[in-house]
């Protein structure tokens, strides 16, 4: 719902606040305290995403939600949680998230609020404060915002084959063969949060992106990269001392990378180490 866990855990504690600062006899009037949490949490991140926009603009560089590690389930272990569906789906990638970013705060709460949680739409019109009716086409405009970027993705296994090319190429220090496996249009955007040092603006274009990526691995001679999956595919852990700074996630398109995401805000990593 907001792109990163610090504020996701900030909206809990919000929400549960709220919730202990109920008269005693208010709360034990509620009968479905699962359906008033959810709501309660829905206005809470409702009203964070309403400034989120504005502190953005003053971030220190590209501003990258924050990547979700991919949690292995071992076969039969999948529950009944509407959260495990979408994590055993593949569905919580930076992606996905960047796609959400792109939505206006009502059309983001109320698609997770119906699409991951099943929550009855006179119930989001009430989080959201638009009709069920209105609510409906902001859940439906953001469901084809999301099926439209998940339909132009190349598969797991393409994905995965063209990373490892990528990686071959960035390895041996093959210019034109990482040139060759990067899209026309490629953007590489880099996240230190201000708190290391990382590109301040997006670099476009693949000689900029394969000689930004070649200059990080220059300066960088300690760090060790090696491969991870991620809920986007394969992608790259940066090690040094035994504690993940980086992650890299890409996006394919027609046999291509055409996104290259570097997060590198240690806030932003807490999930990884």
């Amino acid at each position: 719902m907001l792109g990163t866990v610090a504020e996701a855990e900030d909206a809990v504690q919000e929400t549960y606040i709220r919730w202990y600062r109920l008269p005693e006899e208010e709360r034990a009037a509620i009968r479905v305290p699962r359906a008033w949490l959810t709501r309660a949490a829905g206005r809470i991140c409702l009203n964070v995403l309403g400034s989120a926009r504005r502190r953005h603009e003053n971030y220190v560089g590209p501003w990258l939600p924050e990547p979700v590690p991919a949690l292995a389930f071992p076969a039969g272990t999948a529950t009944e949680d509407p959260l495990d569906r979408v994590t055993l789906d593949d569905s919580v990638s930076t992606a996905l998230l960047v796609v959400l970013e792109s939505m206006t705060p009502a059309e983001r709460v109320a698609f997770v609020l119906r699409d991951v949680f099943a929550v009855p739409f006179a119930e989001v019109a009430e989080t959201v404060g638009r009709t069920p009716a209105a609510c409906r086409q902001l859940a439906a405009s953001a469901r084809r915002r999301v099926q439209a970027d998940r339909g132009r993705r190349a598969s797991r296994s393409e994905h995965d084959d063209i990373v490892r090319a990528f990686a071959a190429a960035a390895r041996s220090g093959d210019l034109a063969g990482l040139v060759a496996v990067l899209d026309p249009d490629v953007v590489l955007r880099s996240d230190g949060g201000g708190r290391v040092t990382a590109a301040r603006r997006p670099v476009l274009g693949p000689d900029r992106v394969a000689r930004f990526l070649f200059g990080a691995l220059t300066k960088n001679p300690g760090a060790t990269v090696l491969e991870q999956d991620t809920p986007d595919g394969l992608g790259f852990a940066l090690w040094d001392e035994a504690r993940i700074f980086g992650v890299v996630t890409l996006e394919v398109v027609d046999g291509a990378v055409s996104e290259v995401r570097l997060m590198m805000n240690p806030e932003k990593l807490t999930l990884w180490n």
